[in-house]
């Protein structure tokens, strides 16, 4: 087959996949047709009984029937609680009052203005790329600010804005695992892997960093591998397809004046005297932004919590400084208003998280998705694999699961129990299993409608390409996605192979 031939190939199949995944529903007819499927499972699954223990409870795992009278009854009575309660919602919606005024203001245009003259645009990609998994230590930050921002700068580069937000996408959720800062998802994994391992050794401790070196190196990999995909496979295939949006809702890039500099040096000087203020504060030891073990990058830690909070403030601040004094705000009505065109942005988004909300909430409650998860550990398990080709089973065990359970903790704190002893019974240490298992929760993320944050992408295309719909995502992230599982988990036995170290405290052989 001729070198010509191929691509041609990939584009065909990349095109029966969007035709396809655009004739299926509405995502909002998706999660409701989902939790009713959910509902009749539930009441079947739970007339029988299965050998999986669950390791929650040590005891074997029960599905929980969710069409008996007290189950819909409380149903009706938290429909209001879970939808208001769920997480990704209050993230985006707060987040992006504060990136409304701002992007309304002019701030953030004056600002990506000034930084396109100094990128060169064969960097481009990569940049944004790297930005996205360094996104990750902020939490969800990069869902609400990364992604669309590349939309913006692709735009503005004169580049596919929906290929930007692909690239975005693929850094932020894609390469979920890779990223050289510490983050809070660390200690949160190595809590459930080193509960795993004392099932084998009582008193082993696992370092909260064992996966450090590894998830860093793994970084420029991403990096690498989304470049050449976004620059030579999914930005040519976007080629053809035009912008339709109204010219007065895209964002205007004209040149930067000196007043306009004048307002964003101001504007910033003012946030970073903020983000010196929060330093100082969070630095002492005694500090109230810190967890009671005194760590400031544990989930418990007031500071974490509050990203999104500090992500709102950190951009309503400069935003309405430069507001004001750029002339683009004439009072307090104008910042409102721009808060207000932020929100109408989002009213499909909210209609599709109210029904997603229902759906995640019933696929918990159900312990069908925990089954799943078992029963998939214990057959891998019963195989009794080669030690590389178990690893590789777990990846795709991990990326499949994923598809239906997005939480990472939520599907760590099922797996870790089976895989770490497993294979620690193996020789292979809890830290190498924890690493495969880190590759197989990120690949998946975006190519999965059940993923809270899918929805959120498909608006952010829909600004520019109004025909958005799920299979042009998927089909779009789907390249992406197969790079990354294949490559990944290539380039994690490679590493194993060469022996380099993985983390702190870490080995790839028990004892």
């Amino acid at each position: 087959m001729s070198e010509l031939t191929k691509p041609n190939l990939i584009m065909r199949m990349l095109n029966a996949v969007e035709r396809a995944g655009n004739k299926l529903p509405d995502p909002a007819i998706i999660f409701l047709f989902s939790m009713i499927i959910i509902w009749i499972l539930s009441a079947i699954f739970s007339q029988m009984t299965f050998d999986a223990i669950d390791p929650r409870t040590g005891s074997a795992i029960e599905i929980n029937n969710l069409l008996t009278g007290d189950a819909l009854a409380s149903f009706l009575a938290n429909m209001v609680k879970t939808f208001t309660g769920f997480a990704p919602l209050g993230v985006v919606l707060v987040a992006m009052l504060g990136v409304g005024v701002a992007e309304h203001s002019g701030y953030i245009n004056a600002g990506l203005k000034m930084m396109l003259k100094v990128t060169p645009q064969a960097l481009l990609t990569p940049s944004i790329i790297l930005i996205a998994i360094v996104s990750h230590t902020a939490t969800d930050a990069g869902y609400v600010l990364v992604i669309p921002l590349a939309g913006i700068i692709y735009y503005a580069m004169g580049r596919h804005p929906v290929a930007g937000i692909a690239a975005a996408f693929a850094g932020v959720s894609g390469g979920f695992s890779a990223n050289f800062i510490p983050s809070g998802i660390d200690p949160l994994l190595q809590s459930f892997t080193q509960a795993g391992a004392q099932i084998i050794e009582p008193g082993i401790q696992i370092n909260p960093l064992n996966n450090w070196f590894f998830t860093s190196a793994s970084s420029l990999f991403i990096v690498l591998l989304g470049w050449y995909i976004t620059d030579k496979i999914v930005e040519p295939r976007l080629a053809n397809t035009k912008i339709d949006t109204d010219e007065e809702e895209l964002p205007a890039f004209g040149e930067v004046t000196s007043h306009d500099k004048k307002c964003f040096l101001i504007a910033t000087s003012i946030m970073v005297i903020g983000l010196v203020l929060l330093f100082f504060t969070a630095y002492p030891e005694d500090s109230p932004l810190r967890a009671e073990n005194g760590k400031l990058a544990d989930f418990s830690a007031p500071i974490m919590q509050s990203i999104v909070p500090l992500i709102f403030l950190l951009f309503i601040v400069p935003g309405a400084v430069y507001g004001f004094l750029s002339g683009t705000f004439k009072s307090s009505k104008d910042m409102i208003s721009a808060m207000s065109k932020s929100m109408n942005s989002m009213a499909y988004y909210i209609v599709m998280a109210f029904f997603c909300a229902l759906f995640i909430d019933a696929f918990g409650k159900s312990n069908i998705g925990a089954l799943m998860a078992i029963e998939g550990a214990e057959g891998l398990k019963a195989m009794q694999l080669p030690s590389a080709v178990t690893i590789i089973g777990i990846v795709i065990l991990t990326g499949i699961v994923n598809l239906f359970v997005g939480s990472s903790s939520a599907k760590w704190g099922l797996l870790a129990p089976i895989f770490v002893p497993m294979l620690m019974q193996l020789g292979i240490s809890p830290d190498l299993t924890q690493a495969a298992y880190r590759v197989g929760d990120s690949t998946s993320n975006i190519v999965t409608p059940l993923m809270p944050y899918f929805p959120l992408v498909v608006v952010y295309c829909q600004r520019y390409v109004k025909g958005t719909g799920i299979g042009t995502v998927i089909s779009m992230m789907l390249p992406y996605s197969v790079a990354l599982m294949v490559g990944w988990t290539i380039f994690l036995l490679i590493y194993w192979w060469i022996g380099l170290p993985l983390g702190i405290q870490a080995s790839y052989v028990y004892p």
